[in-house]
């Protein structure tokens, strides 16, 4: 009974932050072509699902002050075409304005898109590493409810998710992190093989971007020097 009141007030602050964000998302205060300046790692930022990335602008704020090119994909809009057409849009970007060693910070579908973008850029290895927050890379037991194919993605059984499951040469450069309760994947976001996962003891599927520890692993990825082989 406590945990299932708990899971509730997570839940209600979940709607609570994303609502925030969305009606941000409105009155946009962050000019894209302000956030490429900088002359440390380059971070390039992947949405989730109907989101756009204004969604994600205190990570951006905080990523961008610290000397971090940002980039944003207009392209993506709101991230609903298909994971193998977002990604390869990702890795054209990547390749057009010749980014290096850079980052990807992810959420949700944005974590799907940018694996399989990994996975296409592997040849070249533009794509250094990855962050990706409340990914469903398991898929959600709800994603056999939903009507639109934007969203039916997330069944476990769906091509998208079965395909992605068996590349595992990307995993060791992703890090996972996610709630201990997330009301649109009760199945968690656990990757195998990952770089690590990072449980948070809270719970949320938006509202954990704005965790400390979010930002402190995306700090570690993009400003610790790579391991040497």
């Amino acid at each position: 009974m406590i945990g299932a009141v708990r899971n509730a007030v997570w839940w209600a602050r979940d709607y609570l932050y994303a609502l925030r964000w969305q009606v941000a998302a409105i009155f946009p205060r962050l000019d894209p072509r302000e956030l490429t300046n900088g002359d440390r790692t380059p971070i390039v930022i992947l949405p989730g699902v109907y989101e756009t990335w204004r969604f994600m602008t205190p990570l951006i704020r905080v990523m961008h002050d610290r000397g971090h090119p940002v980039h944003v994909l207009p392209v993506l809009r709101r991230n609903r075409r298909p994971v193998d057409e977002a990604a390869a849009r990702v890795v054209e970007y990547v390749e057009e304005r010749d980014l290096r060693g850079c980052v990807l910070l992810a959420h949700s579908k944005g974590g799907l898109v940018g694996k399989r973008a990994m996975v296409i850029d592997a040849p070249t290895g533009r794509v250094r590493a990855m962050l990706a927050v409340a990914t469903p890379f398991g898929g959600s037991r709800y994603g056999r409810l939903m009507v639109l194919p934007s969203l039916r993605i997330f069944s476990p059984r769906s091509a998208t998710i079965l395909a992605l499951s068996r590349e595992h040469e990307v995993n060791a450069r992703i890090v996972s992190v996610y709630g201990r309760f997330d009301p649109h994947i009760p199945e968690g976001s656990e990757l195998p093989g990952a770089a690590k996962n990072v449980r948070l003891e809270t719970g949320g599927h938006f509202r954990v971007l704005a965790h400390p520890r979010v930002i402190a692993e995306l700090i570690g990825l993009s400003e610790e020097p790579p391991a040497v082989p």
